[in-house]
């Protein structure tokens, strides 16, 4: 390297130097393959500035005048609060800089990159919870603009790098580097200016092979385990949700043509000798360095999560780890709110050391045994027993996209009679009209998009073998019909439950309807336990894991192995990808593995995530991923250009279409105003070589399982990528908050939503016994069937924490991002996205204050507010984050 031999300040009037042409070397650490750039330095020789070079060869020495001028460089770093980890003190606590000019050095014909040079900066001071570094380094007037920074982290730990501040150019001002990244121990990272947003064609002659090498270095060779801080972006099957070294624990691979699956990013963890098929576990799960938690987001998860595990677990404690106690009657779900858990005196003998340590904790704290009381319960205790607010949830509650028009009658099965017996529905004519009660015909009702449904029985009816031998839980294939009332409300109608052929027995089906007399008001009550129960699984499994989750995954990755940091649309789906890598890494660890929190506590245990391939490969559309498109797909929407958003709902008050086509409209804009200042013509897609590759591989690799699918949008015009960008937004911000951020307000209090059912229903080929009991003690029957004890703990602690505001949540266009602040226009079209949002959050209050919207304004009634954009920190069940960051 070459390094500085006297300080600034000896530079005479007149200099005397010849560049030497940049050379690039690699990093020995495994993350740090960015290429760096020989530097240049300063040493005093006679009066002249000489150069010397790493083989310790003089330059010529050749005198020309050269103006200097002082840049000032300000870096903030994060404090770190010892949850990173640390090595030996061997540095000398500064941090390199290696300034990156973004044009390249007229006299040097040959040179590949800007001209570079670098200075140490040392810590100045502190400043709250930030330290801050700072630097002076003399550059010539006439080199122009920096482009680049390169930083090497010579502390002792890993680095939170918030911002890098250039000050004293005297024709570029201030210049900003939002770095927001960990940097490790003697590792190299290279950040761009914010004002570096180009084009690939439109690069600086400077910054175009760093902006090459770059993206080399962050695809990789596909080869090797990944380690910590490595900032590798790779894809790979899901084959390490199953322990490959427990029999028990075994699961299939996710991708490829048995189980089309979207792919997740490579690990490189070794594969079993046992099942080579299957990568090993382990309790680390490598994520690339820039998609890990911030030290405040890390924090304010796993304290969460810590103390959650404890809730979880005490329910066993109390009943002597009898996992499958059930709760003795009502009011003791209610002491979980009220008056939290008394921990017995003596724990068990099984009881780890780590929970004693975390029960003495929980001891101290005030309240720490007690569960937040969910907003259902607050509004209603009782809300979970009316068929009202049944209905009404379909509409505005946490899974408000699965319900559908009825198109078609009767109802029939696509699934093959020869299998699961005759596919004709039981639901009759006769039974809807009678409980329509001459309000018209089902023919009529059909006509007049009157019917609606959810269906889960062929989703469900080729896992009820499979999940029934498992003994823990029951299952069936279900419909349930509702009408559209003169009000504007939904009523139900009618639940069928079918039970396949199977171990000698014949195809059982029954329709269970709402009534007055005592035995089928508790058939009744059980049946809509059943259906919860499985909406409970296509929600989780579905709707927020597979259409969010999961499927945005390729997204990010292919992103950063396409889109260079400085591309625009990198800079605009940037703030959209937050987090989600680690979350999703997280998942796989705990929620959706082999015994996890899914698996336990879901009515489709081990088959979970097997049917969730299922349905990704039966359902999953790109094109249908947007709301609009959704709505329409589901009936319940068609195109209407005279109405607001150019549909026509099917249902009026219908708050999750309201609210979503309000927010869809505002972030169309957004991106549209956006896209069209970057590429006014569709030449300029066409000549984008990084977004046709980061498209092609999305589609090719990233859901590579359904790449030859027609459905697929084509990219050759700005208005292409403006359907597709405020599609993956839409996903991200909007989808994902409505199904995920009301989970724990509506399905805290399990009644209201339980997911999993663990005895069939007592008509089903009934003991004389069983229907006994059934009659004498329906409420026990009741309590029986809902999830035991340590289930309901579970899966209460994980919506707690899934619904969770982090401290440092970015939500939607509240604050503009730096990089977008750079450029005017860009500006000025954010201000009015934010004011857009500003003013939704008024429509919203509206709405919920009007006494016309039933379906969100009522005595008891929850105000809807999932897609009100702004949130502060907790369970608050509204907000709008940018990404999906829980």
């Amino acid at each position: 390297m070459l390094m500085p031999q006297v300080h600034q300040s000896l530079y005479p009037s007149k200099t005397s130097l010849i560049l030497p042409k940049p050379r690039i070397y690699s990093h020995s650490h495994a993350s740090s393959l960015v290429p760096s750039r020989s530097s240049f330095t300063k040493t005093k020789r006679n009066g002249r500035v000489g150069y010397k070079t790493s083989n310790n060869v003089k330059a010529i020495a050749t005198e020309f005048p050269v103006q200097l001028t002082k840049l000032k460089a300000n870096v903030t770093v994060k404090r770190n609060d010892g949850s990173k980890r640390k090595r030996s003190d061997r540095t000398s606590g500064t941090l390199r800089l290696e300034l990156v000019f973004a044009d390249l050095d007229p006299r040097e014909e040959r040179s590949l990159t800007g001209i570079i040079i670098y200075e140490r900066a040392s810590q100045a001071g502190q400043a709250d919870d930030d330290v801050l570094y700072e630097a002076e380094v003399e550059v010539p007037r006439d080199y122009g603009e920096v482009g680049a920074v390169f930083v090497t982290n010579e502390q002792s730990e890993e680095m939170f790098i918030k911002e890098i501040v250039l000050d004293g150019s005297p024709h570029h001002g201030r210049v900003l580097l939002t770095c927001q990244a960990w940097v490790g121990f003697q590792q190299k990272r290279l950040f761009f200016t914010n004002k570096s947003t180009y084009l690939p064609d439109k690069t600086p002659s400077g910054l175009r092979r760093l902006r090459q090498d770059e993206l080399v270095n962050l695809r990789g060779n596909c080869q090797g385990e990944r380690k910590k801080g490595d900032r590798i972006y790779d894809y790979d099957v899901y084959n390490d949700l199953g322990d490959p070294d427990s029999p028990s624990d075994l699961r299939p691979v996710l991708g490829g043509k048995k189980l089309p699956y979207p792919r997740r990013c490579r690990t490189g963890r070794p594969r079993s000798k046992e099942e080579p098929s299957m990568e090993t576990r382990s309790k680390y799960i490598y994520v690339p360095q820039d998609e890990e938690f911030s030290i405040t987001k890390q924090k304010s998860f796993h304290e969460r999560k810590g103390l959650e595990i404890v809730h979880s677990l005490l329910p066993a404690l109390q009943t002597g780890s009898d996992a499958e106690a059930k709760f003795p009657y009502f009011t003791a779900i209610d002491v979980l709110f009220n008056e939290g858990i008394n921990l017995p005196s003596a724990q068990p003998e099984r009881t780890g050391s780590w929970m004693q340590k975390a029960l003495e904790v929980v001891r101290k704290a005030k309240d720490g045994l007690r569960f937040e009381t969910p907003q259902v319960m607050k509004r209603d205790r009782f809300c979970w027993f009316s068929d009202e607010e049944f209905a009404r949830q379909t509409l505005a509650g946490v899974n408000p996209s699965s319900i559908q028009l009825v198109t078609e009658w009767p109802l029939r099965s696509k699934l093959d009679p020869e299998i699961y017996g005759a596919p004709k529905s039981a639901i009759t004519d006769e039974m809807i009209e009678e409980e329509i009660k001459g309000f018209m015909t089902v023919d009529e009702a059909v006509k007049q998009k009157k019917l609606f449904i959810l269906d889960y029985h062929d989703l469900l009816l080729p896992f009820v073998r499979q999940v029934r031998e498992l003994g823990s839980a029951t299952l069936y294939g279900s419909r349930t019909l509702f009408f559209l009332t003169p009000q504007g409300t939904l009523r139900p109608l009618a639940i069928e439950l079918t039970r396949p052929q199977m171990d000698g027995n014949p195809q059982w089906k029954k329709v269970f309807r709402p009534t007055w007399k005592s035995t089928d008001v508790w058939l009744w009550r059980l049946a809509k336990a059943n259906v919860l129960a499985h909406d409970s699984c296509y929600h989780q499994l579905i709707t927020h894991w597979l259409r969010t989750h999961c499927a945005t995954e390729p997204y990010v990755i292919a992103a950063n192995r396409q889109l260079s940091a400085m591309h625009p649309i990198y800079r605009l789906l940037h703030p959209h990808f937050r987090y989600t890598m680690e979350i999703n890494a997280e998942a796989r660890n705990s929620l959706i593995n082999a015994g996890g929190t899914i698996e336990s506590t879901f009515s489709t245990g081990k088959y979970s995530m097997e049917l969730s391939s299922v349905i990704y490969d039966k359902q999953w559309r790109f094109d249908h991923q947007g709301l609009p498109r959704d709505l329409i797909s589901r009936g319940m929407a068609i195109e209407d250009p005279s109405s607001p958003h150019g549909l026509k709902l099917a249902v009026e008050d219908y708050p999750y279409a309201n609210d979503g086509l309000e927010l869809w409209a505002i972030i169309k804009k957004w991106v549209s105003d956006y896209v069209n200042h970057y590429y006014p013509e569709a030449s300029l897609i066409e000549s984008d070589s990084e977004l046709l590759a980061w498209w092609e591989e999305v589609r090719t690799v990233g859901h590579g399982d359904k790449k030859d699918e027609p459905w697929w949008p084509e990219l050759k015009t700005p208005q292409d990528l403006i359907e597709i960008i405020t599609t993956i937004v839409w996903v991200a911000s909007g989808h994902h908050a409505a199904v995920n951020f009301g989970q724990y307000a509506y399905a805290g209090y399990f009644p209201n939503r339980p997911t999993i059912t663990r005895l069939k229903m007592p008509n089903e080929d009934p003991k004389d016994e069983d229907w006994k009991l059934f009659l004498e003690k329906p409420v026990e029957i009741l309590l029986e069937t809902f999830p035991s004890q340590l289930q309901a703990a579970t899966v209460m602690v994980a919506l707690s924490v899934l619904s969770e505001h982090s401290p440092d949540e970015e939500y939607l266009g509240e604050k503009i991002q730096p990089v977008w602040a750079e450029d005017p226009v860009i500006r000025s079209y954010f201000e009015i996205f934010h004011g857009s949002l500003v003013k939704l959050e008024g429509i919203i209050d509206g709405k919920n204050a009007d006494e016309n919207f039933v379906n969100r304004h009522g005595a008891g009634v929850m105000p809807y507010e999932l897609l009100k954009p702004f949130s502060k920190p907790g369970i608050t069940g509204q907000g709008v984050p940018y990404s999906i960051s829980i």
